[in-house]
């Protein structure tokens, strides 16, 4: 019987006792599978093939095909000329490849021009205000974002302190300012915990579809605290009401939007006088008033011991007392808005008995900022606001304590120099608590400052706010040497 090489005409090599067996020579026929009795190398594949490592690799500009069991595709190879022309210029990569570091002056000094965020006064509890426009954000492609959420915590630390609300108006949002949720989540990851604490209400004004969105987003990873403080409001009529201002500045654009949806006319514009305290002087004033009126006005229609109105005088006797100076946070926690509004109602309807003994030591505290913010001029007056914000330009002790001096005792209003002295005298006695009260002289400048200065048409801005408080800080801190004089005999004996 034939056997299966004889039959298929297969010549074998011939071996030799002893000797090793070579592999047959591979033809290069047509038929590439060889018989099964031929020889064969079992010895399994490795799981990496170095066979690929000496493939000749593909010329520039050729084509790369990829071919296997799940992965096919083309790649076009760029040429290194190619790379060189469209990327780097070869006679001069090294500068190309420098890092550009962003102008951080410049780019805060056109945040400060844009006005985005500012300070727009009180509410009704005495708590400071920030407005945020949408409509003055920067564009995203300028947007360095360090620098931006920078620029706004150090905007805002000096009021976050205590408490404070922010009104964020949404009008004006277009697609090249408009943030994105991970810059919103990362600006939020960033605030300090007071920032969140200290917030009493996130008002939204003129809110729209993009913004319930991002609250969506946000909703499963803020606290339920939180989330009680966020408030939209569709109208600024509405939000006005929510404040208890009788007027709100705004920019052009916030206003006419409001006005085309809400039918509105009454809102000034930025740097407009207000209508509302003009018009008091031609109504009849009960002369029972302390609250809303001029210093003046007070002073001669009631019984006033050396120009100190009798609920300022009832406020600090209170807040004076062992076991109500020592409260942690006074002047810095909001009272009950509702009692303060029944106690004020009744001071101006004449009411001489009221006791404040048992009232909560936060609303007494309200009371008297309620009444130094109502006050149909501020007791450092319209008059003096300029060479106050100054302050931050005399930078020199020297300079301080003789402007300081000139501008309190030779510039000031008798009535108001002597109501701002017993203020002043009874904030170093919250001072001198410090310990148990927390209130030092740099947190009650933040808190009274704006009670105690604000421009007559403009709206105080961020800018503003600081040296103010830089004041009122000063005084605070060096009062025996600026009182040291008693002016009360008005001889003119100043040294």
């Amino acid at each position: 019987m034939e056997t299966f090489e004889q039959k298929n005409n297969v010549n074998l090599p011939v071996t030799f006792p002893g000797a090793p067996m070579n592999p047959p020579l591979v033809d290069n026929g047509e038929d590439p599978h060889p018989s099964l009795s031929d020889w064969h190398d079992y010895e399994p594949n490795l799981e990496f093939d170095d066979t690929e490592l000496s493939q000749t690799a593909p010329e520039p500009g050729g084509t790369v095909i990829f071919d296997e069991d799940n992965f096919s595709g083309e790649f076009d190879v760029v040429s290194e000329d190619e790379i060189i022309k469209t990327t780097l210029d070869p006679d001069n990569y090294e500068e190309q490849l420098k890092m550009v570091e962003p102008d951080e002056n410049a780019i805060r000094k056109e945040f400060k021009r844009r006005k985005f965020i500012e300070f727009i006064g009180t509410d009704k509890h005495g708590q400071p205000i920030i407005a945020i426009y949408a409509c003055s954000l920067p564009e995203r492609k300028d947007l360095n974002t360090n620098i931006f959420i920078d620029f706004i915590i150090k905007s805002m630390e000096e009021f976050v302190q205590n408490d404070y609300i922010i009104a964020y108006f949404h009008q004006g949002m277009k697609d090249n300012n408009k943030p994105s949720l991970q810059f919103l989540w990362n600006s939020y990851k960033e605030l300090d915990r007071s920032f969140k604490k200290n917030l009493k209400k996130l008002y939204v004004v003129h809110p729209t579809t993009f913004i319930k969105m991002v609250w969506f987003f946000f909703k499963p990873v803020i606290s339920e605290k939180f989330k009680s403080k966020l408030i939209y409001t569709s109208s600024l009529d509405e939000l006005k009401q929510s404040l208890g201002l009788n007027t709100l500045k705004v920019p052009d654009t916030v206003r006419e939007f409001d006005e085309k949806i809400n039918n509105s006319s009454r809102y000034t514009l930025r740097g407009s006088k207000t209508s509302l305290k003009a018009s008091r002087s031609s109504e009849h004033i009960p002369r029972t008033h302390q609250f809303g009126v001029t210093l003046r006005f007070i002073i001669e229609n009631s019984a006033c011991l050396n120009c100190i109105p009798p609920i300022v005088r009832k406020c600090v006797d209170h807040l004076s007392l062992s076991d109500v100076i020592d409260t942690e946070g006074i002047f810095r926690r909001s009272g009950n808005y509702n009692r303060i509004k029944e106690l004020r109602e009744k001071i101006n309807q004449g009411d001489g008995e009221v006791n404040l003994m048992n009232e909560d030591t936060h609303v007494v505290a309200a009371l008297l900022k309620t009444f130094l913010r109502e006050l149909e001029e501020p007791l450092l007056t319209y008059e003096l606001y300029d060479d106050i914000v100054q302050f931050a330009e005399w930078t020199t002790e020297e300079q301080r304590s003789r402007n300081v001096k000139q501008i309190l005792r030779e510039k000031l209003p008798e009535e108001n120099y002597e109501l701002f002295k017993y203020i002043v005298e009874f904030l170093g006695k919250i001072m001198e608590r410090k310990d148990f009260n927390k209130m030092t002289s740099s947190n009650l400048a933040i808190v009274f400052g704006p009670n105690l200065v604000w421009p007559k048409q403009a709206q105080m801005s961020l800018d503003e706010i600081g040296p103010i408080n830089a004041f009122i800080d000063y005084v605070l801190q060096n009062q025996d040497d600026i009182y040291f004089v008693d002016i009360n005999k008005k001889d003119g004996a100043y040294d």
